[in-house]
């Protein structure tokens, strides 16, 4: 077995047809059956059934996914350390939600990089599955979430609580209404939202990103729940308005990472992380005062 099989299974899986991965990967169809056909000989299983509609898995063919992803990402990672250029001690991969990324993270690498220049940083966006997972297989160094799962050799730590509010493109107008987008931030956001609306249906309009909800109620108007980070530059320049008598709730960010790990720099990455999440904490809380 070699990549490329492994890469044009994937490329098969993600488009459908032996035909479109050809022309995605820039080789003949011919090629892409002949690495397919290696592969499947490599695992003794057959991966596909083609048909006129395309390629379909098969059992194992469904079962392999989940594995090449893993052979992809690690062989990537290799790389990444391996071919660290000497002025580099070590190299760091970090993952989080997309929500984390939005001022956070950012200045957190942009610190990170003055303070610490002869390490490398590897920043990658997710969701809670991929990046627990990929933690447990040591794809990812550490990751920041909202619902973490809990895992032998797994260290899992509160950093810091996130204040989600209540955002509108029109203040005036009654409140809950069809505009109202439903952002899934997890079960104890649900269980908030849950308490305070009780009555409430579910939404027309759900999202499973803040950053997306944002988008579509400045593009067609509405409402959603965002973490005050995200909020205040909005207000601040007019672009939404904090719904008025809207209640603010309360969304744990979680830090998760190995007890156990070779990486010689995580224990001083995470302890930069604990430092930048208790000046997150502080600013949101002077932050919630101007929503007050």
């Amino acid at each position: 077995m070699d990549m490329n099989q492994v890469r044009t299974f994937l490329a098969v899986v993600a488009n459908g047809s032996f035909l479109e991965a050809a022309s995605r990967l820039h080789v003949t169809q011919s090629t892409v059956s002949g690495r397919i056909q290696g592969l499947e000989t490599f695992l003794g299983a057959t991966l596909f059934v083609r048909n006129r509609s395309g390629a379909k898995l098969t059992p194992a063919g469904k079962r392999f996914v989940h594995h090449a992803k893993s052979i992809v990402l690690t062989l990537d990672q290799a790389l990444h350390d391996v071919g660290l250029p000497s002025r580099y001690r070590a190299s760091i991969t970090i993952g989080a939600r997309i929500a984390l990324w939005e001022v956070f993270l950012p200045q957190w690498v942009g610190e990170m990089r003055l303070s610490s220049p002869d390490i490398s940083i590897r920043s990658e966006i997710g969701f809670e599955e991929d990046l627990m997972r990929r933690v447990i297989e040591g794809n990812i160094d550490v990751a920041l979430m909202y619902t973490p799962q809990h895992s032998p050799g797994i260290k899992v730590e509160r950093i810091f609580d996130e204040t989600l509010v209540l955002l509108t493109t029109d203040p005036t107008k009654p409140w809950p209404n069809e505009d109202y987008i439903y952002v899934d931030w997890g079960p104890s956001f649900y269980a908030q939202h849950s308490s305070n609306y009780p009555d409430l249906e579910r939404p027309a309009q759900v999202v499973n990103i803040g950053w997306l909800g944002v988008q579509i109620i400045l593009s067609n108007g509405g409402s959603c729940f965002v973490p005050v980070r995200m909020a205040e530059p909005l207000i601040r320049a007019g672009k939404l308005f904090l719904m008025p008598d809207s209640p603010q709730f309360k969304l744990p960010a979680y830090m998760v990472y190995p007890h156990n790990s070779e990486s010689v720099v995580l224990e001083q990455v995470v302890k930069h992380l604990r430092q930048k999440a208790k000046l997150e904490q502080q600013k949101t809380l002077q932050v919630d005062g101007l929503f007050e």
